[in-house]
Order: structure tokens, then C-alpha cells, then sequence
């Protein structure tokens, strides 16, 4: 028999900030070059998410990653008003990252570049990024 009224009081998950400490990454020499946090290993954050390219590498999930390939050959018009959704749904896959604003868009032919300001617990920075087939 399976008892019945009482109620088990449900647990309070509380929401604890993870820490944004990580190695800190030199492009350049290939190397890992110290520690850092907040603001720095957003930006570094922010690199990485816009450099790989969604669904491509098997070592990432797939909420990792930005899809910009997908629009190169596209109608400018369509990239024009889809690039800002998949920027800011690749860039808020990362809990430290509060959003996007000021995002101006500038090119013709096969090259975009998108500027924008990434808003995050630690503060904010401008970011460019280059859309294109030479790119």
C-alpha cells in the first residue's frame, strides 16, 4: 500500500554563480599563458564562441558555437536581419553574458563586419567580427 497526504516539502535549488576563472589563451605562441577572470575570460569566452563554428567540432556540444558559415551566399537582406539572433543566441549559451547591444553592420559584396557590445556581469566590450567567404 502507498501512502497518501503527505506532502515531501520540495527542496530550494539555489542558483550559485559558477566562477569565471580559466586558462588564459595565447593565440599567437599556441600556448596557455597564466590564469585569468571576470572581464578577461569573457572576452576570451566571446573569442572562442565566435571562432567555432556551431555544430562542427565533436569535442563541443552542440550550444556551442556561432552558425555564420550557414549565411554566406545568403541574400544580404536575410543576413542582415538573422545575424544579430545567432550572434546573441551563440553568445548567451554562457551564463556570465547578459546580452548584446549596439550592433551596427557594415560591408558589401561577400564581407560583412559586425560590431557590437557584449554585456556581461563583469562589465562591457566592443567586439568586431568579419562575415564572408575570404574570411
Amino acid at each position: 500500500m502507498i501512502p497518501t497526504g503527505g506532502q515531501i516539502p520540495a527542496e530550494r535549488m539555489l542558483a550559485v554563480q559558477q566562477p569565471s576563472r580559466t586558462w588564459r589563451l595565447d593565440f599567437e605562441r599556441g600556448r596557455v599563458a597564466g590564469m585569468i577572470d571576470g572581464l578577461e575570460a569573457a572576452k576570451q569566452a566571446v573569442f572562442k564562441i565566435l571562432q567555432t563554428e556551431r555544430f562542427r567540432y565533436l569535442v563541443y556540444s552542440f550550444h556551442y558555437g556561432v552558425e555564420l558559415e550557414a549565411l554566406i551566399g545568403q541574400s544580404p537582406l536575410f543576413v542582415r536581419a538573422d545575424i544579430r539572433r545567432r550572434i546573441e543566441e551563440a553568445l548567451l549559451q554562457d551564463d556570465r553574458i547578459r546580452g548584446i547591444s549596439g550592433l551596427t553592420l557594415e560591408g558589401e559584396g561577400d564581407q560583412l563586419l559586425v560590431r557590437f557590445t557584449v554585456l556581461t556581469d563583469s562589465g562591457s566590450f566592443e567586439v568586431e567580427q568579419e562575415v564572408g567567404k575570404r574570411v
